[in-house]
């Protein structure tokens, strides 16, 4: 009896550390800011997860989902107040203003000198190279509703338009979740 209760202790903890080591393994990252600052931190850190083997998604809602739209894409909605979301959100991983000193383009200009004479990727590369790691892209139908955003006006590679139960079961089974 001693060796089952043993043996069962023993079943339970493997099975918990077995349980613990594959949440370290998975991270989920919100992006609802359509900041180009906050966009690249997003992508900067899903892609240094991802090249350590780690399995990524990245769920975009609310402004986050202009990152992943097409270049100059505008809505398709029949109302005129969801056509005018499309219409002050061109969309566009391109056209994403810095959170602060945006300076109606100039300042979001000079970052974008900046980061091209240290060599650093933009955002459409930092995309590009999340997808090329495997970074699982999860759309929010709620919010492309409530937008007039449709499949159409998304760039290629979007795994999945899902909504919240969606992301909350990949949350569930990542150890590292965060909201930018």
């Amino acid at each position: 009896m001693a060796n089952t209760i043993a043996g069962e202790k023993l079943d339970a903890a493997t099975a918990l550390a077995e349980l613990q080591e594959s949440k370290h393994d998975r991270v989920t990252i919100v992006l609802l800011s359509g900041d180009m600052d906050r966009a690249m931190a997003a992508f900067i850190i899903a892609t240094g997860a991802a090249a350590m083997g780690m399995q990524v998604t990245m769920f975009f809602t609310f402004w986050g989902l202009n990152a992943i739209r097409r270049k100059g894409s505008s809505s398709a909605a029949k109302d005129w107040l969801r056509r005018m979301f499309g219409v002050l959100n061109k969309g566009g991983a391109e056209n994403l203003p810095l959170s602060k000193f945006h300076f109606l383009g100039l300042g979001t200009g000079m970052m974008k000198r900046v980061m091209r004479e240290h060599r650093m990727p933009g955002i459409p590369e930092l995309i590009q190279t999340a997808q090329d790691l495997g970074v699982r892209f999860i759309a929010c139908t709620t919010t492309m509703g409530l937008m007039g955003i449709t499949k159409d006006t998304l760039i290629e590679g979007v795994d999945q338009l899902a909504g919240v139960t969606t992301y909350l079961a990949e949350a569930k089974q990542g150890s590292v979740n965060l909201f930018i």
